[in-house]
C-alpha cells in the first residue's frame, strides 16, 4: 500500500503512516480507490479477497509521531475497518477485513525488542479496538524478531479474534534479529500454544527466503500466507533508495510457482513493498499454473 501510494500517486506519507489518510475525506477516497483495484482483480479472478486495514503504523510510538492522541488512534483504527468494510457488495468477491498492526520499532531492524509481556500489554489496545470494531481477524506484518508477534498472538487471544503472523527476513533467510525462520514460528508457537491462525513471510523477495524453507518439514505446514517484495534488493538497499523498484511482475509470478510444491498450506498469496495490482495478478497466474 505505503509504496504505492508514495511512488505512483505521489502522496506524502510521513513515517510509512497510511492511516493518516483517514483524517479527511480526500484521503479516505484515495484509499478506497487503491483498494478498488484489487477488488476488481479478485472479481475477474473469481477468488475471495483479504484486505489489510491502513493501520500499519497505527500504534502508540508511530501515532506520537504524528500527533495522535491514544483516543485520535482508536478513532482511525476504527474508521480503517469500516472503510474497508464498506467495500464489500452482494455483486463482489468475498472480503476478509483483516486489521493490520505493525512493528513498534522499525520494520526492517530488530534493535529495539520487547518481551512477549510487555508486546501483549503494548498491542493489546490497537488488536482490541480492531476486533471490536468488526474486523474478521488481525495480520502483525513484518516482525523482526519472535517475542513481538507472540504478544499479538497473545492480545488477539484475550480480544477473541485470530492473528496471523508474518515475519520478514534478510537476503539470507534469516530474521533482521538473525533468528532462523524456522526457530521464530516454533518459538512463536511455543510461547502460545499454538494459537497462531498461520503464519506468513512479507517484505522479502522470494529469493531471499526460497532456501530457508525445508520441504516437507513440520514447521512448514504452519506457513498460511506469502506477501513478497518486488524488488531482490536488501532491505538496507531499499531505505537507502529514493526510487521505486518494482521488479519484473511476471517474473515475480514465476517465483511463486516455484515455491508452491514447497509451500502446501499457502492460501493467502499478495505483496509487499513495490507490488500492486500487476503483481499479484501474475502471482496469482504463477502460482496457479503450479498446481
Amino acid at each position: 500500500m505505503e509504496t504505492t501510494l508514495i511512488f505512483h500517486h505521489g502522496v506524502d506519507l510521513p513515517h510509512f503512516a497510511s492511516f493518516d489518510l483517514l483524517k479527511d475525506e480526500a484521503g479516505r477516497q484515495l484509499l478506497r480507490d487503491y483498494y478498488a483495484s484489487y477488488v476488481d482483480l479478485a472479481r475477474e479472478l473469481g477468488v475471495g479477497l483479504l484486505l489489510d486495514t491502513p493501520t500499519w503504523r497505527a500504534n502508540r510510538d508511530w501515532g506520537a509521531k504524528l500527533g495522535y492522541s491514544e483516543e485520535a488512534l482508536e478513532r482511525v483504527n476504527r474508521d480503517g475497518v469500516q472503510l474497508v468494510q464498506e467495500l464489500r457488495s452482494d455483486d463482489g468477491p468475498p472480503i476478509v477485513v483483516s486489521g493490520c498492526v505493525g512493528p513498534r520499532g522499525d520494520g526492517y531492524q530488530a534493535s529495539s525488542r520487547m518481551t512477549t509481556a510487555e508486546a501483549t500489554a503494548y498491542h493489546a489496545p490497537q488488536v482490541e479496538t480492531l476486533a471490536s470494531s468488526g474486523a474478521d481477524m488481525v495480520s502483525v506484518l513484518t516482525m523482526t524478531y519472535a517475542e513481538e508477534p507472540a504478544g499479538v498472538v497473545h492480545a488477539g487471544v484475550a480480544a477473541g479474534i485470530p492473528v496471523a503472523v508474518s515475519f520478514t527476513v534478510e537476503t539470507d533467510g534469516r530474521l533482521p534479529s538473525g533468528q532462523p525462520l524456522r526457530d521464530a514460528v516454533e518459538q512463536v508457537d511455543a510461547e502460545t500454544e499454538g494459537a497462531a491462525a498461520y503464519f506468513m513471510i512479507n517484505c522479502a523477495h522470494p529469493t531471499h527466503f526460497a532456501d530457508a524453507i525445508g520441504a516437507g518439514e513440520p514447521w512448514v505446514d504452519r506457513i498460511g500466507g506469502l506477501r513478497a517484495n518486488a524488488s531482490a534488493k536488501s532491505h538496507a538497499e531499499l531505505d537507502e533508495s529514493d526510487s521505486l523498484d518494482d521488479g519484473d511482475p511476471a517474473e515475480l509470478g514465476a517465483h511463486y510457482g516455484e515455491l508452491r510444491p514447497s509451500l502446501p498450506r499457502v492460501t493467502v498469496i499478495g505483496g509487499c513493498c513495490g507490488t500492486d495490482h500487476r503483481h499479484i495478478g501474475e502471482m496469482y497466474r504463477g502460482w496457479s499454473a503450479a498446481s
